[in-house]
């Protein structure tokens, strides 16, 4: 029987606290930031706790910009590319996992190497694309690209969850009398509730923190999308810290109520994709 060394277990508390403390910090300082008055946030010493606490940086990020917009444009671009993506993805992931043909291992190739492929790269095409297709300026724009790069993953991802979820269950619901069509949308998508809500929580995650995209095809100021406006607080000479952490600590809030709400799901889908059944 192995036992264990007595110093292991305070060794690996102290590098996980010391872990949690280096990745809460930033968001700590961040939301103390977003509460103190402006003649704090510069002070020094630094003040690890504001002084007179103040909502005046959350009034101010409505004040000097259309916030409530830029929340709104940026939940519909990643809630509506998010779900095409898990409508596409489950039927791409389907069949790559229950069939076999011609073509089957490049198209796997294909899509792993569109991940080892930087998206600066094909700014040129899509701009010229976009352009020829007069949706510069446009959130449509923002979800066919956003759906078009996260479609490759999301099939990867979803196709690993397939692969553990037996074909004979649909095969009976065939038999049945339903169609395979059918027999997947009743039998094998609840099964796989777990993995799509993973996966679709990755995808909003990645649409509604995409700046890079955003920034080059949308310039009219009720289109942008929230990390754009937060990057537009950033002046040539003068960065709002205030309002920038205000606004920061707002964008955070729906990934946080997201993650809450699912976290049954991510751990289910965690096992499932761990684990093989």
């Amino acid at each position: 029987m192995k036992t264990r060394l007595p110093f292991i277990v305070p060794f690996k508390v102290f590098f996980l606290a010391l872990h949690l403390v280096i990745m809460v910090f930033p968001l700590y300082w961040i939301l103390i930031t977003s509460l103190k008055p402006q003649n704090e946030i510069f002070t020094y010493p630094l003040k690890y706790w504001p002084t007179n606490i103040t909502f005046d940086n959350y009034v101010n990020i409505f004040k000097i910009s259309k916030f409530h917009i830029y929340i709104g444009n940026s939940l519909l671009v990643a809630i509506s590319s998010a779900l095409i993506v898990i409508v596409i993805s489950v039927l791409s992931a389907y069949v790559l996992a229950r069939f076999q043909f011609r073509g089957h291992r490049q198209i796997m190739l294909a899509f792993f190497a569109t991940q080892m492929l930087p998206g600066f790269i094909s700014l040129g095409p899509l701009y010229l694309m976009m352009t020829q297709l007069d949706l510069i300026n446009s959130r449509i724009a923002l979800v066919l690209m956003y759906t078009v790069g996260l479609i490759p993953f999301s099939t990867i991802i979803l196709r690993g969850f397939f692969q553990r979820i037996p074909a004979s269950l649909e095969e009976a619901a065939m038999i049945d009398g339903c169609s395979r069509l059918v027999a997947l949308v009743r039998i094998i998508v609840p099964i796989m509730m777990p993995g799509i809500a993973s996966t679709f929580i990755f995808a909003f995650v990645q649409n509604w923190n995409e700046l890079f995209m955003a920034v080059m095809f949308i310039d009219h100021d009720t289109l942008k999308t929230m990390p754009v406006a937060l990057n537009s607080l950033i002046l040539k000479y003068d960065v709002d810290w205030g309002a920038m952490s205000a606004g920061t600590v707002l964008s955070v809030i729906p990934t946080v109520f997201l993650f809450a709400f699912a976290q049954r799901f991510i751990v289910e889908g965690l096992t499932q994709g761990a684990v093989k059944g």
